[in-house]
């Protein structure tokens, strides 16, 4: 798999202006935690006091001076025992403030980064539903699935658990430097020269960082696509023998994943190294100065020491600044892939003013059809009209067209030319959501939901009561055969149906389509791989559910097609032969 990533799509400004409309539903929750956070800022402010009330007022017998006499009651100031007792409930309730503060904030973000990452991922969900499977014959869809699961936290580590956490830290920033300032100024100076450094550093690496981090996903996105293939199709991969290729194949894409994860981790390391280092300077020139300062008699062993104590949490948030900003890259990279999804236009779209349909006749008509599947034609002017009710046989060759017809007739994919008529109206001119009412569809393959046999023959038509759902199943010929599974029509049927018989699965499906009660039918290949008794349980099922329908049955073996009034056969995308009720136009 060769990475294709380049340059991201997305600036930072467009990701973060996204998020934050994304994030609209919960901007009071944000900004509850956005003011607990930064009320880190005064209680870090007051921590170090306690400490230079016991080392200058206690021990050295020094007179309340600025802000600390300001917060001692005037009735403690000359009282050592009562000012030490002092000291040390300020340190308890500062303790207890931080943690109160601490426990608040991680509450509120686990309640709003939960709900903005539900939000988010139903957003995405409902989205690549509504894409053309043109889009997901193309990306697969394990892409999607990974976009929807692993890609749309993001919204949770930018806003919450990134932007937040920014801000508060550059509030602290801001209040320690003006307090340091006051104390020392030459010691905030050093502070504020070291920042530039630091930020420095950050915008250098982080292009890079970005750039890592998207080559990973792109791989984690290609190991899963892997999982979700195999277990997809377990079956043949055991038929073949195949569970060690199949093996080797995940471990060399995961271990592709890995190699670029140490790569990220290695450009991390050196970035925090730099980091770190330039930190380390910082507070040594800090030191330096501040002992220099003591000798000279400008500061007191307290002020120093209070002085190194708000240095070292300035250096703290300007450390947290500076990696905040990195380690955003991973969450940035995940974002512009939600987006990128989100972004897709979908290939079928609803025109203005599409006019709606409650229940068609059942005319149908191609009209000088054009079809590719990129630069592969599958139809060249394709020409036939077929009446309501009539039951349409389509025979041809693997390849010839058969299921692309039906898919253009459903509006999975639209013509490139041309046009299709229901009841005369072209197709793209109705709601997309009435147009596929008027449809139900037995597929060879019977896709059947990992629920209760119930809510499978439901699925098509939704609030079905206990009654239809029987009758229906009874027109199917599938009542006997439920009734006899222990739990009857409440049997989970397991993933994809496979607790069940191909039989039972395509019975089941019929009594979907019964239920249903479209007007027009769809059955593509809906015996093959049968027995003769299954097929001719299902055959008089056919029968029933023909009546009255308009009906297009796709078939390899002429015998399933006695049924039908009216015969087409496709060869290399042709109209080759129609011959019954309908006719040939053009």
């Amino acid at each position: 798999m060769k990475l294709l990533y380049m340059k991201p799509q997305y600036s930072d400004g467009a990701i973060l202006k996204r998020m934050t409309l994304e994030a609209r539903p919960y901007w009071l929750h944000i900004l509850a935690i956005f003011l607990l956070s930064v009320l880190s800022a005064p209680v870090a402010l007051l921590a170090p006091l306690p400490l230079k009330i016991v080392i200058d007022n206690f021990i050295g017998a020094r007179p309340l001076t600025g802000l600390v006499a300001f917060l001692v009651p005037n009735s403690l100031q000359h009282s050592g025992p009562a000012l030490l007792a002092f000291a040390v409930g300020m340190l308890i309730a500062i303790a207890i403030l931080t943690y109160v503060q601490g426990s608040g904030t991680w509450l509120l973000q686990t309640y709003a980064g939960e709900g903005m990452v539900l939000n988010f991922r139903a957003k995405l969900f409902a989205h690549v539903q509504r894409l053309s499977l043109a889009y997901h014959d193309t990306r697969g869809m394990s892409d999607s699935s990974f976009r929807i699961e692993c890609d749309a936290p993001s919204i949770q580590f930018i806003t919450v658990n990134g932007i937040i956490p920014l801000i508060a830290s550059l509030a602290t920033l801001v209040g320690l430097i003006f307090v340091t300032a006051r104390l020392d100024r030459e010691l905030a100076l050093v502070a504020v020269g070291v920042s530039p450094v630091l930020f420095l550093w950050t915008h250098i690496f982080r292009d890079r960082l970005r750039k890592r981090w998207a080559d990973v996903k792109e791989l984690e996105s290609s190991a899963n696509a892997i999982v979700q293939e195999v277990l997809a199709s377990m079956r043949v991969v055991k038929a073949f023998g195949r569970e060690e290729h199949e093996q080797a194949r995940f471990l060399h894409r995961s271990r592709r994943r890995m190699r670029e994860l140490l790569r990220v981790s290695f450009l991390q390391g050196g970035f925090d190294l730099l980091i770190g280092t330039t930190i380390g300077v910082g507070t040594a020139a800090t030191l330096y100065i501040g002992v220099v300062h003591v000798r000279s008699g400008a500061l007191s062993l307290g002020d120093l020491t209070l002085t190194i104590a708000y240095v070292a949490q300035l250096f703290e948030p300007l450390k947290n600044v500076s990696k905040k900003l990195a380690e955003l890259q991973g969450a940035m990279a995940s974002a512009e892939r939600a987006f990128a999804i989100l972004d897709e236009v979908p290939d079928v779209t609803e025109r203005p003013r599409a006019r709606p349909v409650v229940r068609a006749r059942g005319d149908v008509r191609f009209e000088n059809v054009w079809f590719s599947y990129g630069r592969n034609p599958v139809f060249e002017g394709l020409d036939f009209e077929v009446p309501a009710g009539a039951r349409v046989g389509i025979q041809g060759r693997t390849g010839a067209g058969k299921s692309t017809l039906m898919s253009l007739l459903t509006r999975l994919y639209d013509v490139n030319d041309g046009r299709i008529l229901l009841d005369g109206v072209d197709l793209r001119d109705y709601k997309a959501a009435d147009l596929r009412n008027q449809f139900a569809i037995v597929l060879q393959d019977s896709v059947l939901f990992s629920c209760s046999i119930a809510e499978n023959v439901a699925y098509g038509r939704a609030g079905a009561t206990e009654e239809q759902i029987i009758e229906a199943a009874k027109l199917a010929n599938a009542h006997e055969f439920i009734s006899n599974l222990p739990e009857g029509y409440d049997t989970l049927v397991g993933e994809r149906g496979m607790q069940l018989s191909g039989g039972e699965r395509q019975r089941i499906s019929l009594a979907r389509a019964f239920l249903k009660d479209a007007p027009i039918l769809i059955l593509d290949e809906p015996t093959s791989a049968m027995d003769t008794y299954t097929e001719s349980l299902v055959m008089d099922a056919f029968e029933r559910l023909m009546r009255g329908r308009t009906t297009f049955m796709i078939a390899h073996r002429l015998s399933t097609l006695e049924l039908c009034d009216v015969r087409v056969e496709l060869s290399g995308g042709e109209l080759m032969e129609m011959c019954g009720a309908g006719r040939l136009t053009g």
